[in-house]
């Protein structure tokens, strides 16, 4: 357990902007292709970009510390993070869905973050069920081009799964960003 006299120094990679994780130069989410074109292209950009700063979070760390929880009683940690996204991604495929829902990935409640545990196996398997349900509901909305079109049991919007796609993610990076520093330290948007 650590106390807070324990946590480590801050940090940043980089050198241009202080309050960056990188120099921006650096930063895969910074293209030149310029801001997209029309509001589907938008939002695939957002969650793009959301996509990949998650990953950025946790990058370069071992499975102890991917795995290790934020504060008691919390369950919360990166790895954790990672496992509930691919959870999700799962069940966003049952709202677009008429049929049966899909099963959970990791059991009942809390199963993605309490199974979140120190082991390179558990880890290698959560990214790779990340990928997976992230383009199997990539692939699910594509079908959707009509942002206004209403789809499964509940009658939902396409365009309202692709923004709740975003807020998770987005919601869950700033998550990243505190767990991120409890860990090692390091700080930056």
């Amino acid at each position: 357990m650590h106390r807070m006299t324990d946590q480590p120094e801050r940090w940043t990679q980089a050198t241009v902007h202080p309050d960056m994780w990188v120099d921006p130069d650096d930063d895969p989410r910074d293209t030149e292709e310029g801001s997209p074109d029309g509001e589907p292209a938008t939002l695939r950009d957002f969650l793009s970009g959301y996509r990949m700063t998650l990953r950025m979070k946790c990058e370069g760390l071992s499975a102890e510390q991917l795995a290790r929880r934020s504060v008691p009683p919390s369950t919360m940690s990166l790895l954790g993070l990672v496992r509930h996204l691919a959870e999700v991604e799962r069940d966003w495929r049952n709202w677009i869905s008429d049929g049966e829902p899909l099963p959970k990935l990791y059991g009942g409640r809390d199963a993605d973050f309490d199974g979140a545990v120190a082991e390179q196996a558990v880890v290698d398997a959560a990214y790779a069920d990340l990928e997976r349900e992230q383009a199997a509901t990539d692939a699910a909305l594509t079908a959707h081009p009509d942002l206004g079109e209403r789809v499964g049991k509940d009658g939902i919007a396409i365009r309202e799964l692709l923004v709740h796609r975003i807020e998770e993610y987005a919601r869950h990076c700033g998550h990243a960003d505190l767990l991120r520093e409890c860990v090692d330290g390091r700080v930056g948007q």
